[in-house]
């Protein structure tokens, strides 16, 4: 096992947003880029648990440069809100870590099944709210945790992700919102060619970290006994997130810190292309006019 903490090529002066990182994949990746020298806000739905992070990751990073940026994705209010605080502030965008996910049932604030409107339309909107600056501050990434998940998705029913969860477990719906985000990273990578943003797409890895914590008890603890650790699961996202030989890569998908082909859906051009204008037309028809 590759030693801990990772050697990162130097991010000071470079500016970051992490989303999910008060916990797990999200907070290990925070702490490493905030190492590194890289300004780190950290984006979260709850702020008294982006808050606490903030403090361990001050007590691991002394001087640690970070923000707190609240957001959840589950809403597309706060998704807004959330952009539209952060440009505010006329910061540059170097790195984008769409790290924040979930495993869950039900339905989001603008009634998407919850999984999948999280996952993928929550996501979706935040990226494409930051572009404009990601595009100014240039050379930049946008790096998107997705998951081996998506291989076992056999398609994207467009009319179930607007209603609520079907399955018992909810992972049939979280195989699609990966799906989403393999196709998200690879579409973003061709629409953004030439511009000098760069995307990637990453499997972490069968991580113990708080994604599954909308599952039952008793499964869950069963299900994350096997798997690896957080520090573990955040190499591939810190590895495309400042690896100098992945800067004129974009629109791949990586497993361990290794670039690999998306299977299945995950290489359909059409579905991506189509998925991207329907999640336009579903931001905009519950966007206020």
């Amino acid at each position: 096992m590759a030693s801990w903490p990772p050697s990162l090529p130097d991010q000071t002066g470079r500016v970051a947003i992490v989303t999910g990182a008060n916990t797990g994949i999200g907070l290990v990746t925070a702490q490493e880029l905030a190492r590194a020298g890289a300004r780190v806000h950290l984006a979260c739905r709850n702020q008294d648990k982006a808050a606490a992070a903030m403090e361990t990751i001050r007590r691991e990073v002394p001087g640690a440069d970070l923000a707190l940026l609240p957001l959840d994705l589950g809403s597309l209010a706060s998704i807004r809100e959330s952009a539209e605080q952060f440009l505010a502030t006329g910061e540059a965008l170097h790195l984008l870590v769409n790290n924040a996910g979930l495993v869950g049932r039900g339905v989001t604030a603008d009634g998407f099944e919850v999984t999948f409107g999280v996952n993928h339309i929550g996501t979706f909107h935040f990226t494409q709210l930051l572009l404009p600056r990601l595009e100014e501050s240039a050379p930049a990434r946008v790096v998107t945790v997705a998951s081996r998940a998506h291989m076992r998705c056999k398609g994207i029913d467009f009319d179930a992700v607007r209603a609520p969860t079907a399955s018992t477990t909810g992972f049939p719906e979280y195989s699609a919102s990966k799906l989403g985000n393999v196709l998200f990273t690879a579409e973003l990578g061709r629409r953004l060619a030439g511009t000098g943003v760069t995307t990637y797409a990453v499997h972490p890895g069968v991580v113990a970290s708080d994604v599954w914590r909308d599952i039952p008890v008793g499964l869950r603890q069963l299900l994350t006994f096997f798997m690896t650790s957080v520090q573990d699961g955040a190499r591939t996202s810190l590895y495309c997130a400042t690896a100098t030989e992945l800067a004129d890569r974009t629109g791949k998908y990586y497993v361990p810190v290794k670039e690999q082909t998306a299977k299945r859906l995950g290489t359909d051009d059409v579905l991506a292309a189509t998925l991207w204008t329907k999640t336009e037309e579903w931001i905009a028809a519950y966007s206020p006019s």
